[in-house]
Protein backbone atom coordinates (compact mmCIF):
# COMPACT_ATOMS: atom_id res chain seq x y z
CA UNK A 1 0.00 0.00 0.00
CA UNK A 2 1.12 3.14 -0.96
CA UNK A 3 1.21 6.46 0.70
CA UNK A 4 -1.22 9.89 -0.67
CA UNK A 5 2.01 11.68 -1.04
CA UNK A 6 3.19 8.48 -3.29
CA UNK A 7 0.03 8.67 -5.27
CA UNK A 8 0.65 12.50 -6.26
CA UNK A 9 4.06 11.15 -7.10
CA UNK A 10 2.61 8.78 -9.22
CA UNK A 11 0.12 11.11 -10.76
CA UNK A 12 2.97 13.73 -12.05
CA UNK A 13 4.83 10.60 -13.64
CA UNK A 14 2.23 10.25 -15.42
CA UNK A 15 1.35 14.02 -16.49
CA UNK A 16 4.91 14.57 -16.95
CA UNK A 17 5.98 11.03 -19.17
CA UNK A 18 2.56 12.07 -21.50
CA UNK A 19 3.55 15.79 -21.93
CA UNK A 20 7.73 15.22 -22.38
CA UNK A 21 7.88 11.19 -23.82
CA UNK A 22 10.53 11.17 -21.23
CA UNK A 23 11.31 9.01 -17.98
CA UNK A 24 10.87 11.22 -15.45
CA UNK A 25 13.21 12.02 -12.56
CA UNK A 26 13.34 12.36 -8.84
CA UNK A 27 15.17 15.46 -8.79
CA UNK A 28 12.36 16.89 -12.03
CA UNK A 29 9.49 16.14 -9.45
CA UNK A 30 11.50 17.77 -6.64
CA UNK A 31 12.10 20.81 -8.57
CA UNK A 32 9.05 21.39 -10.60
CA UNK A 33 6.00 20.28 -8.86
CA UNK A 34 6.39 21.59 -4.83
CA UNK A 35 6.10 18.67 -2.72
CA UNK A 36 8.18 20.36 -0.36
CA UNK A 37 10.68 17.68 0.14
CA UNK A 38 14.23 16.56 -0.82
CA UNK A 39 14.78 14.95 -3.97
CA UNK A 40 16.19 12.26 -2.02
CA UNK A 41 12.29 11.70 -0.33
CA UNK A 42 10.69 11.47 -3.77
CA UNK A 43 13.19 8.52 -4.80
CA UNK A 44 11.98 6.93 -1.47
CA UNK A 45 8.32 6.97 -3.29
CA UNK A 46 9.62 5.94 -6.59
CA UNK A 47 10.94 2.96 -4.68
CA UNK A 48 7.52 2.11 -3.45
CA UNK A 49 5.58 2.52 -6.39
CA UNK A 50 8.35 0.61 -8.45
CA UNK A 51 7.97 -2.68 -5.99
CA UNK A 52 3.84 -1.78 -6.36
CA UNK A 53 4.68 -2.13 -10.09
CA UNK A 54 3.08 1.47 -10.94
CA UNK A 55 6.51 2.68 -12.40
CA UNK A 56 9.28 1.09 -13.93
CA UNK A 57 12.70 2.33 -15.51
CA UNK A 58 12.74 1.33 -19.41
CA UNK A 59 16.57 1.40 -19.71
CA UNK A 60 19.49 2.51 -16.96
CA UNK A 61 18.62 5.95 -16.23
CA UNK A 62 17.40 7.86 -12.78
CA UNK A 63 14.02 8.21 -14.91
CA UNK A 64 10.96 6.17 -14.21
CA UNK A 65 7.95 5.58 -17.00
CA UNK A 66 4.10 4.71 -15.72
CA UNK A 67 3.44 0.85 -16.48
CA UNK A 68 -0.07 -0.34 -17.61
CA UNK A 69 -1.03 -0.57 -13.58
CA UNK A 70 0.24 3.07 -12.80
CA UNK A 71 -1.80 4.33 -15.52
CA UNK A 72 -5.18 2.31 -14.34
CA UNK A 73 -4.08 3.70 -10.92
CA UNK A 74 -4.08 6.93 -11.91
CA UNK A 75 -7.30 7.03 -13.56
CA UNK A 76 -9.24 5.41 -10.82
CA UNK A 77 -7.67 8.39 -9.11
CA UNK A 78 -9.06 11.17 -11.49
CA UNK A 79 -11.55 13.47 -9.03
CA UNK A 80 -13.78 13.40 -12.22
CA UNK A 81 -13.82 14.67 -15.99
CA UNK A 82 -13.81 17.87 -16.27
CA UNK A 83 -16.26 19.29 -18.39
CA UNK A 84 -15.35 20.85 -22.01
CA UNK A 85 -15.06 24.52 -22.27
CA UNK A 86 -18.03 26.11 -23.91
CA UNK A 87 -16.15 26.90 -27.46
CA UNK A 88 -15.10 23.21 -27.46
CA UNK A 89 -19.28 22.73 -26.85
CA UNK A 90 -20.27 24.98 -29.61
CA UNK A 91 -17.64 23.32 -31.88
CA UNK A 92 -19.41 19.97 -31.51
CA UNK A 93 -22.99 21.14 -31.47
CA UNK A 94 -22.22 23.04 -34.81
CA UNK A 95 -19.94 20.43 -36.13
CA UNK A 96 -22.35 17.09 -35.95
CA UNK A 97 -25.65 18.85 -36.17
CA UNK A 98 -25.17 19.64 -39.52
CA UNK A 99 -25.30 16.21 -40.62
CA UNK A 100 -27.96 14.82 -43.45
CA UNK A 101 -28.93 11.34 -42.15
CA UNK A 102 -27.30 8.51 -39.44
CA UNK A 103 -24.55 7.89 -41.84
CA UNK A 104 -23.44 11.83 -41.99
CA UNK A 105 -23.77 12.35 -38.52
CA UNK A 106 -21.60 8.99 -37.47
CA UNK A 107 -18.73 9.89 -40.44
CA UNK A 108 -18.38 13.25 -39.05
CA UNK A 109 -18.61 12.42 -35.50
CA UNK A 110 -15.45 10.44 -35.76
CA UNK A 111 -13.95 12.84 -37.67
CA UNK A 112 -14.45 15.73 -35.07
CA UNK A 113 -13.57 12.77 -32.13
CA UNK A 114 -10.36 12.34 -33.64
CA UNK A 115 -9.82 16.01 -33.96
CA UNK A 116 -10.32 16.82 -30.33
CA UNK A 117 -7.93 14.10 -29.42
CA UNK A 118 -5.81 13.18 -31.82
CA UNK A 119 -6.61 9.68 -31.36
CA UNK A 120 -8.15 6.95 -33.88
CA UNK A 121 -11.98 7.90 -33.33
CA UNK A 122 -14.47 5.00 -33.67
CA UNK A 123 -18.32 4.79 -33.70
CA UNK A 124 -20.57 1.51 -33.54
CA UNK A 125 -23.38 1.98 -35.42
CA UNK A 126 -26.56 1.62 -33.53
CA UNK A 127 -27.92 -2.40 -33.84
CA UNK A 128 -31.22 -2.87 -34.83
CA UNK A 129 -31.51 -6.03 -32.20
CA UNK A 130 -33.99 -3.70 -30.42
CA UNK A 131 -35.10 -1.06 -32.80
CA UNK A 132 -38.63 -0.61 -34.38
CA UNK A 133 -40.28 0.12 -37.24
CA UNK A 134 -40.77 3.99 -37.48
CA UNK A 135 -42.47 4.62 -40.81
CA UNK A 136 -42.11 3.62 -44.65
CA UNK A 137 -42.32 5.67 -47.38
CA UNK A 138 -43.06 4.81 -50.78
CA UNK A 139 -41.72 7.75 -53.35
CA UNK A 140 -43.31 7.40 -56.84
CA UNK A 141 -40.13 7.77 -59.35
CA UNK A 142 -41.98 7.53 -63.23
CA UNK A 143 -44.73 5.04 -63.69
CA UNK A 144 -42.63 2.19 -63.19
CA UNK A 145 -40.09 2.70 -60.20
CA UNK A 146 -40.76 3.81 -57.31
CA UNK A 147 -38.48 4.15 -53.78
CA UNK A 148 -38.98 2.42 -50.72
CA UNK A 149 -38.06 4.45 -47.13
CA UNK A 150 -37.51 2.62 -44.23
CA UNK A 151 -37.06 4.80 -41.20
CA UNK A 152 -36.18 3.11 -37.24
CA UNK A 153 -37.19 4.41 -34.05
CA UNK A 154 -33.04 4.65 -33.69
CA UNK A 155 -32.54 7.50 -36.52
CA UNK A 156 -31.60 4.59 -39.70
CA UNK A 157 -32.51 5.28 -42.61
CA UNK A 158 -32.50 2.97 -45.82
CA UNK A 159 -33.68 3.33 -49.37
CA UNK A 160 -34.29 1.13 -52.28
CA UNK A 161 -35.53 1.13 -55.55
CA UNK A 162 -38.29 -0.65 -56.80
CA UNK A 163 -39.13 -1.23 -60.93
CA UNK A 164 -42.65 -2.20 -61.61
CA UNK A 165 -43.73 -4.59 -64.12
CA UNK A 166 -47.38 -2.73 -64.82
CA UNK A 167 -47.37 1.24 -64.51
CA UNK A 168 -47.93 2.87 -61.14
CA UNK A 169 -49.90 6.42 -60.30
CA UNK A 170 -50.29 8.26 -56.84
CA UNK A 171 -53.28 6.41 -55.97
CA UNK A 172 -51.92 3.16 -56.11
CA UNK A 173 -48.53 4.26 -54.08
CA UNK A 174 -50.72 6.20 -51.63
CA UNK A 175 -52.92 3.27 -51.14
CA UNK A 176 -50.27 0.90 -50.55
CA UNK A 177 -48.36 3.37 -48.46
CA UNK A 178 -51.38 3.75 -45.88
CA UNK A 179 -51.64 -0.23 -45.92
CA UNK A 180 -47.58 -1.41 -45.35
CA UNK A 181 -47.38 1.65 -43.02
CA UNK A 182 -50.74 -0.05 -40.87
CA UNK A 183 -48.85 -3.39 -41.26
CA UNK A 184 -45.53 -2.44 -40.53
CA UNK A 185 -45.16 0.37 -38.05
CA UNK A 186 -43.90 -0.49 -34.69
CA UNK A 187 -43.22 -4.06 -34.98
CA UNK A 188 -39.86 -4.96 -33.71
CA UNK A 189 -36.91 -4.94 -36.66
CA UNK A 190 -36.16 -8.63 -35.78
CA UNK A 191 -39.41 -9.62 -36.26
CA UNK A 192 -39.68 -8.09 -39.76
CA UNK A 193 -38.88 -10.60 -41.88
CA UNK A 194 -42.36 -12.66 -41.02
CA UNK A 195 -44.56 -9.45 -41.35
CA UNK A 196 -42.66 -8.92 -44.85
CA UNK A 197 -42.86 -12.56 -45.88
CA UNK A 198 -46.57 -12.44 -45.62
CA UNK A 199 -47.47 -8.73 -47.12
CA UNK A 200 -48.45 -9.93 -50.21
CA UNK A 201 -51.18 -11.90 -49.00
CA UNK A 202 -52.71 -8.70 -47.13
CA UNK A 203 -53.29 -7.11 -50.35
CA UNK A 204 -55.37 -7.51 -53.32
CA UNK A 205 -54.70 -9.85 -56.48
CA UNK A 206 -53.59 -6.91 -58.58
CA UNK A 207 -51.13 -5.59 -56.04
CA UNK A 208 -49.33 -8.82 -55.34
CA UNK A 209 -46.88 -8.59 -57.59
CA UNK A 210 -46.14 -4.60 -56.53
CA UNK A 211 -46.58 -5.41 -52.96
CA UNK A 212 -44.17 -8.50 -53.39
CA UNK A 213 -41.52 -6.39 -54.69
CA UNK A 214 -41.76 -3.94 -52.09
CA UNK A 215 -41.27 -6.28 -49.32
CA UNK A 216 -37.98 -7.86 -51.47
CA UNK A 217 -36.48 -4.02 -50.96
CA UNK A 218 -37.67 -3.56 -47.06
CA UNK A 219 -35.99 -6.73 -46.74
CA UNK A 220 -32.54 -5.97 -48.32
CA UNK A 221 -32.91 -2.57 -46.33
CA UNK A 222 -33.17 -4.27 -43.71
CA UNK A 223 -30.33 -7.09 -44.06
CA UNK A 224 -27.10 -4.56 -44.05
CA UNK A 225 -27.75 -3.81 -40.15
CA UNK A 226 -27.91 -7.55 -39.57
CA UNK A 227 -24.17 -6.91 -38.45
CA UNK A 228 -22.61 -4.78 -36.08
CA UNK A 229 -20.58 -1.76 -37.89
CA UNK A 230 -18.10 0.70 -36.96
CA UNK A 231 -16.92 3.96 -38.49
CA UNK A 232 -13.84 5.32 -38.16
CA UNK A 233 -11.65 8.50 -38.20
CA UNK A 234 -7.75 9.46 -37.86
CA UNK A 235 -5.57 6.26 -38.49
CA UNK A 236 -2.77 8.56 -39.25
CA UNK A 237 -2.49 9.54 -35.42
CA UNK A 238 -2.03 6.15 -34.29
CA UNK A 239 0.96 6.02 -37.03
CA UNK A 240 2.36 9.13 -35.76
CA UNK A 241 2.80 7.70 -31.99
CA UNK A 242 5.08 4.59 -33.38
CA UNK A 243 7.35 4.78 -31.35
CA UNK A 244 4.86 4.69 -28.18
CA UNK A 245 4.61 0.93 -28.88
CA UNK A 246 7.31 -1.54 -27.53
CA UNK A 247 6.70 -3.69 -30.84
CA UNK A 248 4.62 -1.71 -34.03
CA UNK A 249 2.07 -0.02 -33.98
CA UNK A 250 1.05 -2.29 -37.63
CA UNK A 251 -0.54 -5.23 -35.48
CA UNK A 252 -2.85 -2.81 -33.79
CA UNK A 253 -3.78 -1.19 -36.97
CA UNK A 254 -5.15 -4.44 -38.37
CA UNK A 255 -7.08 -4.91 -35.25
CA UNK A 256 -9.07 -2.00 -35.63
CA UNK A 257 -9.56 -2.28 -39.45
CA UNK A 258 -10.43 -6.04 -39.08
CA UNK A 259 -13.27 -4.36 -35.86
CA UNK A 260 -14.24 -8.39 -34.32
CA UNK A 261 -11.80 -7.38 -31.95
CA UNK A 262 -13.15 -4.16 -31.10
CA UNK A 263 -16.69 -4.76 -31.60
CA UNK A 264 -15.74 -7.59 -28.94
CA UNK A 265 -14.36 -5.02 -26.78
CA UNK A 266 -17.05 -2.92 -26.58
CA UNK A 267 -19.50 -5.47 -25.88
CA UNK A 268 -17.49 -6.31 -22.93
CA UNK A 269 -17.53 -2.94 -21.57
CA UNK A 270 -21.26 -2.94 -20.96
CA UNK A 271 -21.21 0.53 -20.95
CA UNK A 272 -24.28 2.44 -19.36
CA UNK A 273 -25.84 6.23 -20.21
CA UNK A 274 -22.90 7.89 -17.68
CA UNK A 275 -20.04 6.12 -18.20
CA UNK A 276 -16.63 6.94 -19.41
CA UNK A 277 -14.37 3.38 -19.08
CA UNK A 278 -10.50 3.03 -19.94
CA UNK A 279 -9.00 -0.10 -21.09
CA UNK A 280 -5.33 0.20 -20.45
CA UNK A 281 -2.65 -2.07 -21.98
CA UNK A 282 -2.65 -5.77 -20.72
CA UNK A 283 -6.34 -4.79 -19.60
CA UNK A 284 -7.02 -5.50 -23.30
CA UNK A 285 -6.30 -9.01 -25.65
CA UNK A 286 -4.19 -10.05 -28.13
CA UNK A 287 -2.95 -6.77 -30.64
CA UNK A 288 -4.64 -4.38 -28.68
CA UNK A 289 -2.25 -5.29 -25.40
CA UNK A 290 -0.19 -2.29 -26.05
CA UNK A 291 -2.84 -0.14 -26.52
CA UNK A 292 -5.34 2.26 -24.61
CA UNK A 293 -9.13 2.80 -25.31
CA UNK A 294 -11.48 4.85 -23.91
CA UNK A 295 -15.38 4.82 -24.72
CA UNK A 296 -18.51 5.90 -23.59
CA UNK A 297 -21.92 5.03 -24.95
CA UNK A 298 -24.75 7.20 -26.91
CA UNK A 299 -28.14 6.55 -27.13
CA UNK A 300 -30.14 6.30 -30.75
CA UNK A 301 -33.86 5.41 -30.45
CA UNK A 302 -35.68 4.57 -27.23
CA UNK A 303 -34.25 1.41 -26.36
CA UNK A 304 -30.98 1.37 -28.87
CA UNK A 305 -27.47 2.04 -27.40
CA UNK A 306 -24.12 1.83 -28.99
CA UNK A 307 -20.18 2.61 -28.48
CA UNK A 308 -18.11 5.53 -29.40
CA UNK A 309 -14.31 6.00 -28.34
CA UNK A 310 -10.79 6.23 -29.37
CA UNK A 311 -8.03 4.09 -29.37
CA UNK A 312 -4.06 5.36 -29.10
CA UNK A 313 -1.26 4.08 -26.94
CA UNK A 314 -1.37 4.10 -23.06
CA UNK A 315 0.67 7.64 -23.30
CA UNK A 316 -2.11 9.12 -23.76
CA UNK A 317 -4.03 12.19 -22.22
CA UNK A 318 -6.49 10.17 -20.21
CA UNK A 319 -8.28 13.01 -18.60
CA UNK A 320 -8.62 15.39 -21.87
CA UNK A 321 -9.55 12.15 -24.06
CA UNK A 322 -11.97 11.23 -21.56
CA UNK A 323 -13.85 14.36 -21.78
CA UNK A 324 -14.25 14.54 -25.27
CA UNK A 325 -15.60 11.25 -25.42
CA UNK A 326 -18.56 11.74 -22.87
CA UNK A 327 -19.23 14.42 -23.99
CA UNK A 328 -19.64 14.09 -27.75
CA UNK A 329 -21.21 10.97 -26.42
CA UNK A 330 -24.19 13.12 -24.53
CA UNK A 331 -24.27 15.34 -27.87
CA UNK A 332 -24.77 12.55 -30.12
CA UNK A 333 -27.18 10.97 -27.63
CA UNK A 334 -29.35 14.43 -27.68
CA UNK A 335 -29.30 15.15 -31.42
CA UNK A 336 -30.41 11.91 -32.49
CA UNK A 337 -33.07 12.00 -29.48
CA UNK A 338 -34.15 15.45 -31.18
CA UNK A 339 -34.11 13.82 -34.30
CA UNK A 340 -36.51 10.70 -33.14
CA UNK A 341 -39.05 13.40 -31.69
CA UNK A 342 -38.96 15.44 -34.81
CA UNK A 343 -40.38 12.19 -36.30
CA UNK A 344 -42.88 11.18 -34.42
Amino acid sequence: MVSQRALEVLKVIVQDYIDSKEPVASKAIADRHGFGVSAATIRNDMALLEEEELISAPHTSAGRVPTDKGYRVFVDQLAGVKPLSSAQRHAIEEFISHSADLDDTLARTVRLLSQLTNQVAIVQYPTLSSARVRHVELLPLGTHRLMTVLITDGGSVDQNIVECANPIDEVIVAELRAHVNQQLTSVPVVALGDKLAALAATVSSDRVELATSIAEALSYAIEGHRTDRLVMAGASNLVRTEQDFAHSVYPVLEAIEQQVTLLKLFTEMQLDATDVQARIGRENEGALSEAAVVASSYQSGEHQRATLGVVGPTRMDYSSNMTAVRAVARYLSRLLGDDNQERN
